[in-house]
């Protein structure tokens, strides 16, 4: 392992606490009895307090000093004065424990009392004060120069992803997102649930990857000898548990879809789907206007929403038009009672790229995604899609070639998707099989199983059924203006991370390395001088340390150096 210089003075410093006897990792509960905000709400002079949390900046002046603490609440200012700390003629606890000792980034704990310095800063004068745990890595913090500039700021988004735990420290906003996207479920939560609707869970691990057209992660179960497919959705299993007699049921879930990612898209996300019996697609229309509202209101304090150059807002009602009106407006072209051919020709004009694969229905969507879908910036229901695109979906009451469904798009994008549900078991089975044929033609998207566990529970009887799904990460994303989806994703899926390839160092070239590492750069007589060894071995070292890469020899016009890569 290749540490950088500060991480060896760290390992040092951590081995001269213990030398102390000191414990930099303690076992036992330190007794938190406040927080930075609880301190600024409750403010009392000289009231004690006992708070804990990291060091992330301070000023030491001789026997004194100002220091920044962060807990999960913020930051609050305390003040360290060494006569205070260490009442007695021993004062090793401030003068090289707390001086010499302690870094940014290192967990402590304090007891101490309120006061208000001159310029009116609340602050917590330390007491006591106890390690809790040593950081044995610096923490990113950017750099801030007196003009209040800030330089070295830790924004890459793929370190921040891959290292959310310092992102979530040193860029403390980040926090917000999260807490807001907790707050969404909440309000969902409660909507649902005073709506009288019961939250449920189903399985993870399915034997038949149903309830959507996606690619699906597949495992194997050892003991059963089985396939088993990390859910795509969780439609048919909600169905079953209307069959089985629940009035109203829901659930978070975590879905799995294992296609590409994009800005929108990660191949693990959260689904919310809910299904109540007795209604259709026009009532969950009414329902997911209000839900929302209620949402962006729980979330935001208000209905309007900033989304890029766009203002949203989530207030009822919301615009409705369907699928045929909304091509018929944005290309001229009506796809009523036109033939597959006709629509892929059609397509063709547009300049959309089409395959002789693609079924009716698809071609529909891709005319609609190309031509119409970012369109839509307000909220906008889209409705009653052609039956091709929709095989769980109920047949219109008007019109035998389109479905009882709605999508809701949100500047451009779809958020959630409705039906009346399809609870004909003989109409259920037809449409399975005809994206059975779909399947076979070569259509990527169309369903390749037919779940006949799921069609079996429908012969018992579903009562009439509006079910509806929404995209949790991509709502989130509307509600906190976040363009990237892994944004609002605590631990996004990322490629694997690039390390430095090992190289294997023998015991000379091990200790010159530490010498130059800790130098980060040095005179080339000076680290010979250092080394110790032989011109024999000095020789075959540092030939070593260079052919491996670990380090070079660059001559400057003050002479030879060597530097660690």
């Amino acid at each position: 392992m290749q540490l950088s210089e500060q991480e060896v003075v760290r390992r040092e410093k951590l081995a001269k606490l213990r030398a102390l006897g000191i414990n930099p990792y303690p076992a036992d509960l330190f007794p938190v009895d406040a927080s930075s905000k609880t301190i600024k709400e409750n403010f009392a002079e000289d009231k004690q307090v006992i708070i804990a949390g990291r060091l992330m900046s301070r000023r030491i002046q001789g026997k004194a000093s100002f220091a920044e603490l962060q807990d999960g609440e913020g930051r609050i200012q305390v003040y360290f004065n060494r006569d205070e700390i260490c009442t007695g003629e021993d004062k090793t606890l401030y003068n090289d424990v707390y001086k010499k000792l302690l870094d940014i980034g290192d967990f402590i704990g304090i007891t101490g009392t309120l006061f208000t310095t001159k310029v009116g800063e609340k602050t917590v004068m330390v007491k006591e004060f106890k390690i809790l745990s040593k950081a044995l890595k610096p923490l990113p913090l950017p750099k801030v120069d007196a003009d209040g500039n800030t330089y070295d700021a830790f924004n890459d988004p793929e370190l921040r992803y891959r290292q959310r735990y310092a992102d979530l420290v040193v860029n403390p906003h980040v926090k917000e997102v999260f807490i807001k996207r907790t707050k969404l479920f909440n309000a969902m939560r409660s909507f649902f649930n005073n709506a009288g609707y019961f939250e449920v869970e189903t399985p993870v691990l399915q034997p038949i990857p149903g309830g959507a057209a996606a690619r699906p992660f597949v495992t194997h179960h050892n003991s059963l000898d089985i396939p088993l497919y990390m859910r795509i959705a969780n439609e048919l299993y909600l169905k079953r548990l209307i069959v089985g007699g629940f009035d109203g049921v829901y659930e978070f879930s975590k879905n799995f879809r294992n296609e590409g990612m994009d800005r929108t898209h990660n191949p693990e996300f959260t689904a919310m789907e809910i299904y109540v019996s007795y209604k259709d697609y026009n009532w969950m229309m009414d329902f997911c206007e209000r839900l929302l509202e209620h949402c962006a209101t729980a979330v935001n304090g208000t209905t309007e929403a900033t989304f890029g150059k766009h203002k949203i807002n989530f207030k009822a009602p919301y615009k409705r038009i369907t699928m045929r009106d909304s091509i018929l407006e944005f290309t001229g072209f009506d796809i009523y009672n036109k033939t597959e051919a006709e629509i892929r020709e059609a397509a063709k004009a547009m300049g959309i790229e089409v395959e002789e694969t693609m079924g009716k229905g698809k071609l529909i969507d891709e005319i609609f995604g190309e031509k119409c879908e970012g369109n839509y910036i307000q909220p906008t229901f889209i409705t009653d899609y052609p039956k091709e695109m929709s095989p769980l979906c109920k047949e219109h009451r008007e019109n035998p070639e389109l479905t009882e469904r709605f999508e809701l798009m949100v500047c451009g994008k779809e958020i959630a998707n409705a039906y009346s549900e399809l609870n004909d078991p003989i109409d259920q089975r037809e449409r399975f099989e005809h994206q059975l044929k779909l399947a076979a033609k070569g259509d990527d998207e169309a369903t390749e199983f037919i779940d006949h566990d799921f069609l079996r529970a429908l012969e018992y009887g579903m009562p009439p059924t509006s079910g509806m799904g929404i995209g949790m990460d991509r709502l989130i994303m509307f509600l906190t203006n976040n363009q990237s989806i892994q944004e609002v994703l605590f631990f996004p899926q990322m490629r694997p991370e690039k390390k430095a390839p090992s190289v294997e160092l023998n015991d000379e070239e091990k200790a010159v390395l530490a010498i130059i590492t800790k130098a980060e750069k040095i005179d080339l007589s000076a680290l010979k001088t250092q080394s110790g060894l032989s011109n024999k071995k000095w020789d075959k070292t540092i030939k070593g340390l260079t052919k491996k890469e670990v380090a070079k020899v660059s001559k400057t016009d003050e002479g030879l150096f060597v530097e660690a890569l």
